[in-house]
């Protein structure tokens, strides 16, 4: 079930690590809701993919911009060009992220600032291109992504982990810090999201069932789950919510 959020319906989104997971729930929510959508990938087959299907079954469909997002230096030109297709950003969602397995002794020095920079650097540099605009419009809503793996410690996962607990000290600083501006920053705290990604990569069927035995709520949680909650964000009835963490993992932690 999907709430209707009015207030959102003409707002420009945008949406990082859309074109699939978590990030094409998000895409599709956004449009389903009339918003202006942006997103940014590096999977241009996906991206495409989900373009066409929501053109198909809205009408109309998101930009898409591909980047690497680990070049924090095009960040802000990226920012410019989606702007100048779907309106000044009121939305931000740093979503793209990698949550590759490692042991911690196979890590070097180019592999720890690459984790850093996929997971972590370029929510900063995103939240930082679209600040001025969301000044200039009177204030926005930017909604970053961290995962409670670092809050249950799971193993072979030391640089994502160490990535997602600094997003939770960056929200409350930029939250403090553009507050006087009207921007609203909180976190978004997934659990085991099942994507196509995690069946594939990591996921099996016994994996399913344990986590499901362990949380509170015994259902698949999917990509959809999560929109509702960065939907519920993104909204003005959550004008009161900064500086937060929420978390979508069925009672997991």
């Amino acid at each position: 079930m999907t709430a209707k959020y009015h207030d959102i319906d003409g707002k420009s989104v945008l949406v990082t690590g859309g074109a699939s997971g978590i990030g094409a729930s998000i895409v599709r929510a956004f449009c389903a809701q009339g918003a202006h959508v942006g997103f940014i990938d590096i999977d241009d087959d996906a991206a495409q993919k989900l373009t066409d299907s929501i053109r198909e079954d809205h009408g109309v469909a998101p930009v898409y911009k591909s980047l690497d997002l680990r070049d924090q230096a095009a960040i802000p030109g990226a920012v410019r060009e989606l702007s100048a297709a779907i309106g000044p950003v009121d939305v931000l969602v740093n979503n793209a992220a990698r949550d590759d397995r490692h042991r911690p002794e196979d890590i070097g020095p180019e592999q720890w600032r690459d984790g850093l920079d996929v997971n972590l650097n370029h929510q900063f540099f995103c939240a930082r291109a679209v600040a001025q605009g969301m000044r200039e419009k009177g204030g926005g809503s930017i909604i970053n992504f961290s995962s409670v793996s670092y809050l249950m410690g799971l193993p072979d996962l030391v640089t994502y982990e160490t990535a997602k607990a600094g997003i939770i000290g960056m929200t409350r600083a930029l939250a403090r810090d553009w507050g006087a501006d009207g921007i609203r920053v909180n976190t978004v705290i997934p659990g085991c999201i099942i994507t196509q990604r995690q069946l594939d990569l990591w996921i099996t069927p016994a994996d399913e069932e344990r986590i499901q035995e362990q949380r509170c709520v015994k259902r698949r949680l999917v990509g959809d789950d999560v929109a509702q909650m960065v939907l519920f964000l993104a909204s003005d009835v959550s004008s009161a919510c900064s500086s937060q963490s929420f978390i979508v993992d069925g009672g997991l932690v």
